[in-house]
């Protein structure tokens, strides 16, 4: 392969205590919680907004906030999701405790705190570098529209959900013991006769998928006739907005961490978007009239790179509901695997809420990295259920704060006073 060499002079044009790279849900929150404890903090983000798969993706609802009638994602998420509800931009789907939301009031409300903390934000960038002196992390690198930038940072949260920053610094990845998950694409329909749908849309209910099974069944019955798209559910999400519903029903493999597989995926779903639309007007009164209104700016990915951090946080010790000493965050949607080949789903529903350990978010030899998002070390059982949004904000909101604390004495993130962090998320509303 023919290969040019590049040099360029790149301003560092900021410095800072904690730089967030990404802004999805994990993302977001931690910056929110490092400028709330006193670090000078930036975040950036490739979007023009934040909120990841909530507002880029379209992936409602935000699940799961509430178990076994006990609140267990507390503090900042739980301010986010009442701010919404005061905003008349969310529904807590009780007793289960999944958000229902307008993604447009997401974005909104959550650009609102992040404002309100401090946090200078960096949208419309993309993140080309990371330097580091072996495993100390100095400088990100980003290209704007005016041109590539470098932040000097203290320390590093990378929340980019595939582990770019992660990647650029050679931190040790887990090899895949199965296939990653698929891709989807969600759509919004339009002209759907919601109140006839009887509430399949709200997913309201412990331990039970509610995904449209008279829908799924006619699907699987039609492909034995005709050509049907490979699909998952289908999920119809509520979204506040009567005559429209979110859908999550379109499937593919894909490695989203290659551009080209992730470009084919995006062409092929956006097909299949329009072919299911059409299949829903045939197959259900509620669809007769329903027009594809839009769909993602984004293809939802569920799963790529996975760290091989201080602890693998496995399916075992999750489904056990193992205690942790330096449990930071909890989770209690269900370990929730895809097949990429079918239609099937392996969907595994707790007893209880499950816990999360910090060092799963940290690196042995990198002293001031921290991995709340998807990516985190976990193996591939236990991130079928901690990569969902609740648990993200919850595990960012822990990340942003142990920067924090980190960054007022110097010292490493693995030196971090356990104590006194779960002290503080506890303060704030957590349950650990």
């Amino acid at each position: 392969m023919k290969q040019v060499t590049q040099q360029r002079n790149i301003p560092v044009t900021g410095s800072y205590d904690v730089v967030v790279c990404g802004g999805g849900p994990a993302g977001w929150i931690a910056a929110v919680a490092a400028a709330r404890s006193g670090a000078k903090t930036a975040l950036i983000e490739q979007f023009g907004f934040v909120g990841g798969m909530a507002t880029a993706g379209l992936v409602l609802p935000i699940s799961v906030f509430t178990y076994n009638g006990k609140l267990v994602c507390g503090g900042i998420p739980w301010e986010f999701v009442q701010r919404m509800e005061k905003a008349q931009g969310a529904q807590v789907e009780k007793p289960l405790g999944n958000v229902a939301h307008d993604p447009e009031i997401y974005k909104l409300i959550a650009q609102r705190m992040l404002l309100e903390a401090g946090v200078e934000l960096h949208l419309h960038c993309t993140i080309t570098g990371c330097l580091h002196q072996g495993g100390h992390l100095t400088h990100v690198i980003f290209d704007t529209r005016d041109g590539p930038q470098a932040f000097e940072a203290r320390y590093i949260i990378d929340a980019t959900g595939d582990g770019a920053i992660c990647a650029m610094t050679d931190v040790p990845m887990q090899t895949p013991a199965m296939a990653l998950q698929p891709a989807s694409l969600i759509f919004c329909l339009g002209g759907v006769d919601t109140q006839a749908l009887g509430g399949v849309d709200h997913h309201n209910r412990q331990g039970v998928n509610m995904h449209h099974e008279a829908m799924q069944k006619a699907l699987r019955e039609l492909a034995k006739t005709e050509e049907v798209p490979q699909f998952g559910g289908p999920w119809f999400c509520h979204i506040l907005r009567p005559g429209f519903t979110l859908v999550n029903v379109t499937r593919t493999f894909a490695d989203m961490d290659d551009h080209l597989d992730a470009t084919a995926a995006e062409c092929r779903l956006r097909e299949e978007a329009f072919r299911f639309t059409e299949l829903f007007r045939q197959l259900d009164p509620a669809f007769k009239n329903c027009y594809l209104a839009y769909t993602a700016p984004t293809t939802g990915t569920r799963e790529t790179r996975h760290i091989r951090g201080e602890h693998v946080l496995t399916g075992e010790e999750y489904l056990n509901r193992v205690h942790f000493p330096d449990t930071v965050a909890r989770s209690a949607h269900p370990i929730d695997i895809h097949s990429a080949k079918d239609t099937n789903q392996r969907c595994t529903f707790l007893e209880d809420a499950a816990y999360i350990p910090y060092r799963s978010l940290i690196v042995s030899g990198y002293d001031n990295l921290i991995v709340p998002s998807r990516c985190l070390s976990a193996d591939q059982i236990a991130s079928a259920s901690v990569r969902v949004q609740a648990p993200m904000m919850c595990l960012g909101q822990a990340a942003g704060l142990a920067a924090a604390m980190c960054a007022q004495d110097s010292r490493s993130v693995h030196n971090v006073d356990i104590t006194a962090l779960r002290a503080t998320l506890t303060s704030w509303g957590a349950d650990l």
